[in-house]
């Protein structure tokens, strides 16, 4: 291949101060009749005149050091600079005239951009964070953070909806514009320029916005796939150091590529190789194909240019053929100052750089903002409001222009169609547990509580593991070769799931289910899926599920067959099995104007064929899903990007309680959500500003304590008011277990759990009461007393007053324990009056601990709306206590003493008649003790021997004792 010589001019000084090679910067107008460059060692930036070469440049001499990085706006009407002085300078294009100083660094600017439209400008450097300034008033609209090293990069995608990064330490960053969040983060893909200023890192988006291109690490470039930042393939040729600068040919079929090896190449990016090259005496550190015609502009670490013309063959389609429609108007968008010659412009103090030497200039520039700006209105309407989202001062536009835009378009669907894209980006499906692709590396198909599946790309095909936590009870799983590209799993304790997207015709989407054993050979099945790909699967007891881009649920058995297809009502989110259960996650509508995901929920019973919960899924505002699942109890759950937890509960009609919050840990670090249990949150920690775990080394489970997202109460005991709300929680967790486990089963592990919970529980609202007086919360403290379970904590918060000194207090505690206490011989009464009509083998077949110990659900004080703690639990499980007490109590107590208690029992008013006596109602009824009512019948021997059993085995009740006595 002939190499080529090309002679260049000096257009700046040729090293910096040091001696050392400066970076230069070179870029074209629209129009092809300006050629702009600079260099970090000269403070002047020159635009040149393409049509007249040897005519001076028109130079600005507004920096006070040099000049690192230039943009245009895509319209050529705003020029913007940046330097080492760490000002940002935006001026008048082509004439050159300074406009205002939009925005300061502390540190010197590296890298600028414009968006498609020219209303948002970013701007990095070696500060940290990438500031998004609004170029309609010079407002900041944000700041990306994120990279460790240097910003040397920066470039927005032709359809602007992702930002792309890159800084000296080679690391990538894809932003999404809307919630300015990191969508992927591709570690060391680009050499490491260090500390050597003259060498910037940068990176490239195609013209039809699909592909980004970065220098690699093979002295070759990678280009990376626009959505799911896989590499897609790569350009090596004969560089034989690493590429330092690249750029598109204007129609996206040529790439340019400038090496530390003085070489400039010209590829071909569909054939995958160069086509042509340059060898220079300096190394080219920037170039810029020419817009219109066969030309690059080129200029290297000295300060010197030049423009090679003729690049591509003459028998090759040129660089400017079949550019793609990326329609800009006359206008930038720009409102930061007139375009009408001589009007005055204004600036704001706040977007000034206040006591900053302007450099000759009399007065500061102004900011006037136009009455007159139809090609603004034009132009955002024709880029689809894309940026106005992320603009919270612009306001939108009138309805009446709007209206006036949608006839002029009438029949052609320019506004309509594109007005939809103002609305924010729904969430797109995603795989719980899995983590984005890192090109080279190994990445997690799927983590949750019983193991991991991993994968990583090699010659061709990927090599798939899994590993279980606990390596003695986890089958042992041989490794495969993957040839399909699988992008998402799942795994249980009895096989896992594999799926890939489609990819083409001859590559159709693909489900693929291994079980870990079976009695049969040839277990493993899989199904291919046409015109249709999957996006999620899940996996739960004899049943695998896979949701497809149709909208389509497939269940299928865990032998293969297919049993149901259903259709969904909304595009697919993530899904997650447990046992017989399958939850989904499903778009209810589009996003709204606040950037709110609409998230519905739903769960399957796949046994039965029932669906026990639907509802709309809560999210923290401006947030994403990030995790959706089941805890080890089968408790549905959720995680979102704001990194608050929520777990379901059936109370209230089926609510969602928020119980963890990273907020709350004031750290830096971000948890990447596991699992959980009952009482933990189980996450991998990962330092900021890294989202996802890398596979090696092998992360740590990180176990967390739930925790209510208070408010700051005036009590000054967070603590104690969280544990008295999760110990509630729990307890009715088990109430509701004790209840789906049935009549019919023995619940004595949980009985015992929500006794030593009730308990607990005793003991913090004790604390929490303490805290009360100290407080001098004395309405708080006879609030909590109420919910106590036991008369031995009732008769410690009395003692607790008393020691106080809180002597009315004390009494109000008195009150309310005798009014429970009567409340409870009220109904042992009744039980036993009740009991004494039936036959003594019945009564004795139906005593249950449940209805003689004092249950807290169906005592409630007169007067007062607030139940007591424990509901329904407090009956079957004070008895179950009790029964250790029941022989004392029958020793100590004599046979005189429980003759009386009988007698004392059987004394009620009754009301004559055939049947014998019968109970009054409860308000004819006299206190405990009196003896006045009539006399009942004298019950049988039997019924006799019955009373006495049940009495002795009351006694056992301390709130009874009490009575007895």
């Amino acid at each position: 291949m002939k190499v080529r010589s090309l002679k260049l001019r000096e257009a700046h000084k040729a090293t910096s101060s040091n001696g050392r090679p400066s970076f230069c910067s070179v870029l074209w107008d629209q129009q092809a009749y300006h050629v702009v460059t600079a260099s970090s060692a000269d403070p002047t930036i020159a635009i040149h005149d393409s049509l007249l070469p040897s005519s001076p440049p028109k130079l600005l001499q507004h920096h006070r050091d040099g000049v690192t990085a230039l943009a245009l706006s895509p319209n050529s009407t705003c020029l913007a600079s940046g330097s080492e002085d760490h000002s940002v300078k935006l001026y008048k294009f082509p004439g050159g005239e300074f406009q205002t100083n939009i925005t300061r660094f502390t540190l010197p600017i590296r890298a600028l951009a414009f968006n498609k439209s020219g209303t948002l400008l970013a701007a990095a450097g070696d500060d940290e964070g990438i500031k998004l300034i609004n170029t309609v008033d010079g407002s900041i609209s944000r700041v990306l953070k994120g990279h460790k090293g240097s910003v040397t990069g920066l470039a927005f995608d032709p359809h602007s909806e992702y930002l792309a990064s890159i800084d000296s330490t080679g690391t990538v960053i894809y932003w999404e514009l809307q919630s300015g969040t990191t969508l992927h983060t591709l570690k060391g893909i680009a050499p490491n320029s260090g500390f050597d200023r003259s060498i910037m890192n940068v990176l490239s988006w195609s013209p039809d916005g699909n592909k980004l291109a970065v220098p690699g690490l093979r002295n070759d470039v990678v280009v990376y796939d626009r959505d799911t930042a896989e590499k897609l393939f790569s350009l090596r040729g004969d560089h034989t150091q690493p590429i330092c600068f690249l750029a598109w040919s204007p129609n996206g079929k040529y790439m340019a590529t400038s090496g530390l090896d003085m070489q400039v190449l010209i590829w071909d990016v569909d054939q995958k190789q160069d086509i042509d090259r340059h060898k220079f005496d300096e190394r080219i550190c920037c170039l810029a194909w020419k817009p219109i015609g066969n030309a690059l502009a080129v200029i290297d670490c000295t300060g010197k240019y030049g423009v090679w013309e003729s690049v591509t063959p003459s028998s090759m389609k040129s660089p400017t053929e079949d550019v793609p429609n990326q329609k800009l108007n006359n206008s930038n968008g720009l409102l930061l100052f007139d375009e009408e010659e001589g009007e005055e412009l204004s600036t704001s103090g706040s977007l000034s750089d206040l006591g900053e030497d302007s450099h000759g200039e009399s007065e500061p520039p102004s900011r006037k903002r136009l009455h007159k700006h139809s090609a603004y209105d034009n132009d955002l309407e024709e880029d689809g409001f894309d940026d106005l989202s992320l603009l919270p001062k612009v306001e939108s536009h009138k309805k009446a222009r709007r209206k006036h835009s949608e006839s002029a378009d009438n029949g052609k669907g320019g506004v309509s169609s594109k007005l939809t894209s103002v609305r924010p980006k729904m969430q797109v499906a995603f795989q719980p547990g899995a983590t984005p692709l890192q090109p080279g590396k190994r990445r997690f198909l799927c983590y949750n509580m019983l193991g991991a599946i991993t994968t990583i790309e090699h010659d061709g095909f990927s090599h798939i593991e899994i590993d279980f936590h606990d390596t003695s009870r986890g089958p042992r799983v041989p490794s495969m070769n993957d040839h399909f590209g699988f992008t998402m799993a799942s795994l249980n304790k009895n096989g896992s799931v594999f799926a890939n997207p489609s990819k083409g015709e001859k590559n159709m989407s693909t489900l693929m289910y291994r079980p870990f054993r079976s009695w049969a050979n040839n277990s493993e099945w899989s199904m291919r899926l046409e015109g249709e790909e999957v996006k999620v699967v899940a996996l739960g007891t004899a049943w695998v599920a896979a949701i497809t881009s149709l909208n389509f649920l497939r269940i299928f058995t865990d032998g293969g067959l297919q049993r149901r297809v259903l259709s969904l009502d909304g595009p697919v989110v993530t899904a997650s099995g447990f046992m017989d259960e399958l939850a989904i996650v499903t778009h209810a509508s589009e996003c709204l104007p606040s950037d709110e995901q609409m998230l519905e929920y739903r769960v399957l019973n796949i046994t039965n064929g029932s669906q026990p919960l639907r509802g709309r899924l809560p999210l923290t505002p401006g947030s994403h899903l990030t995790w959706f699942g089941f805890s080890e109890e089968g408790q549905l759950s959720s995680y979102d990007s704001k990194g608050v937890l929520r777990v379901f509960t059936s109370q209230y009609g089926g609510s969602w309680l928020p119980l963890f919050s990273a907020s709350k840990e004031k750290s830096d670090e971000n948890y990447w959500v596991v699992g959980l249990n009952a009482s933990k949150l189980f996450c991998i920690v990962c330092k900021s500003p890294d989202l996802y775990p890398q596979v090696i080394p092998k992360p740590v489970l990180t176990p967390l304590n739930f925790s209510f997202p208070l408010a700051s109460s005036d009590l000054g005991a967070d603590a104690l008011e969280n544990e008295f709300m999760l110990n509630n929680m729990h307890l009715v967790q088990v109430q509701k277990q004790i209840e789906v486990a049935g009549a019919g089963l023995d619940t004595t592990s949980l009985d015992d759990e929500a006794f030593n919970t009730e308990a607990a529980q005793d003991r913090c609202i004790l604390k929490l009461i303490a805290s009360c007086c100290n407080g001098d919360k004395l309405v708080r403290a006879t609030e909590l007393v109420k919910l106590l379970s036991m008369e031995k904590s009732v008769r410690g918060a009395i003692k607790l007053v008393t020691v106080l000194k809180l002597p009315n207090l004390a009494e109000r505690f008195n009150n309310i324990l005798e009014e429970r206490l009567l409340n409870e011989s009220k109904r042992a009464l009744e039980t036993t009056l009740l009991n004494s009509n039936c036959n003594a083998s019945s009564i004795t077949n139906d005593i249950a601990p449940s209805k003689t110990i004092f249950s807290t659900e169906q005592s409630k004080l007169p007067g007062n709306d607030i139940p007591l703690s424990s509901s329904k639990l407090s009956a079957p499980l004070f008895t179950k206590k009790a029964k250790i007490q029941e022989a004392k109590v029958a020793i100590e107590k004599t046979e005189e003493k429980q003759a009386a208690m009988v007698a004392d029992l059987g004394k009620v008013k009754t009301t004559e008649g055939k049947n014998g006596a019968k109970l009054n109602n409860a308000g004819d009824m006299k206190k405990v003790g009196e003896t006045s009512q009539p006399q009942s019948p004298a019950p049988s021997n039997d019924q006799e021997k019955v009373k006495k059993a049940e009495v002795t085995r009351r006694a056992s009740n301390p709130f009874m004792k009490k009575l007895i006595k």
